[in-house]
């Protein structure tokens, strides 16, 4: 019932009485737990990746041993599925606007099931290539689809905490995979690589199972004209039912769909099925989407091409190097890697909201650069000495471990939270498919030629090498990657098109921001 001296106050227009409450700190928003469930799902296609990498570094050694090939053959093996999951990235932009976003994850894990399969069933290398062939597409497909899922479906403050589950799931993956070696290094070697490779095809069945109670992203349903089915799913996964308002006003507005329309399925220009996208990505983009094209292509190359896949595929080698030379050591200090790596992957979840994506991601490159050129030093010492040297060996692993966490807490989350969070709405799905496919073609190349870099220009140079391209990656982006923590993924796009100038461009959407708030105080007023 309510209280008749408030409503008597409210009548007259004499002000309320306060109470303490009042003077109460806002309450921080909570989480919302369906939209995690959503991503979590979505992201365990990321674990497939995660564990090939981890088990391959591993398994290369038993597959070695057993089909007698040579190190060429060996790293042709390791880096080929990043070169095979183009093919999938590339059909993954264009498949999820036209079947949508969840049922392409299905397809991912479909794929890829198939293709560990094959490879645990290998009577040998070329069958084994084929394999990683079905696997690397079904990799693509995943790669692409759960950062654009997991964006679309993330309220705006939990937007970096969720979209950064990806790379969670490729770490925890890739624990997996050193545990995979562990666990299965006593068996014959004909028998440990085909287990460890082919147990990879749990994770897809788990996948095909939970993606039932997924449902559609909802700004790919508003893009096909469904605002009812769009509406009940933000509400779903929204704090509130007016935030799920403002979401789907923001959807409908860069979706063109005007904000009067409110039916449960209203008419659309032209559905997405992807035409146009590339002329508008591609040949003929404004100021602001060709900044975007470079900003999430540069963090995707300088991902891959400061060294992380040589640091996690060949660890047993560069351990090897450092002066491990027990087998079983040499595995230990491998699953070292992946906890770390896991553990500082974890931590990075819970700052990316808080600290914003600049600051982490410039932090995280510089303790790379840290890292790298002292692992550099290290193996160098090494390698010119021919006793052994303790404090060279420590600090080797040292830098080793501390690489993996820096890329980890920084660099490996914030590329695909980045990348999937400032292309606009039409071109967000084959954008996010261009910048994985630069990932995939990096990673490929890095991962194919670190055994025969090292040989050329010894295994110390390569660490230089790669703290060289990791200097240069900072420099691009401190001048080229404006801060996006807390902007809607529909007005991110104001930020770009200034390039080194974004900061103004800040200023600008700070004031009209501002100016909006002023406009709502004086209509209450």
């Amino acid at each position: 019932m309510a209280d008749p001296i408030a409503e008597d106050k409210a009548i007259s227009g004499q002000p309320k009485n306060t109470v303490i409450a009042d003077f109460d700190p806002p309450q921080k928003p909570k989480r919302n737990k369906f939209a995690i469930a959503c991503s979590i799902l979505a992201c365990m296609t990321s674990i497939l990746l995660g564990y090939d990498i981890g088990v391959m570094s591993g398994a290369n050694l038993f597959i070695q041993d057993d089909l007698k090939i040579n190190d060429v053959q060996i790293q042709i093996l390791t880096g080929t599925l990043n070169i095979y999951s183009l093919i999938g990235s590339a059909l993954a932009g264009r498949t999820s606007d036209w079947i949508g976003r969840r049922y392409t994850v299905v397809l991912s894990g479909a794929i890829f099931f198939v293709g560990a399969i094959l490879m645990g069933v290998a009577p040998g290398y070329a069958f084994l290539m084929f394999g990683r062939f079905v696997a690397g597409i079904g990799v693509g497909y995943g790669l692409m689809i759960s950062p654009v899922y997991t964006a679309e479906i993330a309220p705006t403050l939990s937007r970096g905490f969720l979209t950064s589950f990806p790379e969670v799931f490729v770490n925890i993956g890739i624990l997996l995979g050193y545990v995979s070696n562990y666990a299965f290094s006593k068996l014959p070697a004909h028998l440990a690589w085909r287990f460890m490779l082919g147990i990879g095809a749990l994770p897809a069945i788990i996948l095909a199972v939970g993606v039932l109670a997924m449902p559609e992203s909802p700004r790919w349903l508003v893009m096909q004209g469904r605002l009812g089915d769009a509406k009940r799913v933000l509400n779903k996964t929204s704090a509130s039912k007016e935030e799920a308002q403002l979401r789907l006003d923001d959807i409908k507005e860069a979706a063109g769909i005007a904000k009067d329309l409110d039916g449960d399925v209203v008419p659309v220009t032209k559905k997405s099925r992807g035409e146009g996208v590339w002329k508008d990505l591609i040949l003929h983009p404004t100021p602001a989407v060709r900044h975007i094209l470079i900003a999430a292509l540069g963090i995707h190359f300088f991902e891959q091409a400061s060294g992380i896949d040589s640091v996690v595929l060949y660890s047993p080698r560069i351990f090897e190097k450092a002066g491990i030379k027990s087998y079983d050591h040499k595995l230990l200090a491998t699953v070292a890697v992946g906890f770390v790596k896991t553990i500082a992957i974890l931590v990075a979840t819970f700052f990316l909201d808080r600290f914003g994506r600049r600051r982490l991601l410039l932090s995280s490159v510089a303790g790379m650069i840290f890292s790298l050129a002292c692992l550099g030093v290290g193996l160098t010492i090494i390698d010119h000495h021919r006793g052994t040297v303790p404090w060279a060996i420590a600090l080797c692993i040292t830098m080793v471990l501390l690489n993996v966490a820096f890329f980890s807490i920084g660099l490996g989350p914030i590329t695909w939270v980045y990348s999937s969070e400032i292309f606009p709405l039409k071109l967000r799905a084959q954008g996010v498919s261009m910048g994985v496919a630069v990932n995939r073609i990096t990673s490929g190349v890095i991962s194919m030629t670190f055994l025969s870099l090292y040989k050329a220009i010894t295994i110390g140079g390569s660490f230089f090498l790669y703290a060289g391209i990791a200097a240069v990656s900072w420099v691009f982006f401190y001048m080229l990657l404006p801060e996006t923590r807390g902007r809607t993924l529909e007005d991110i796009e104001v930020l770009f098109g200034k390039y080194h100038r974004w900061k103004k461009a800040n200023a600008v959407l700070k004031q009209s921001k501002q100016g909006d708030g002023d406009e709502n105080k004086s209509q209450v007023n």
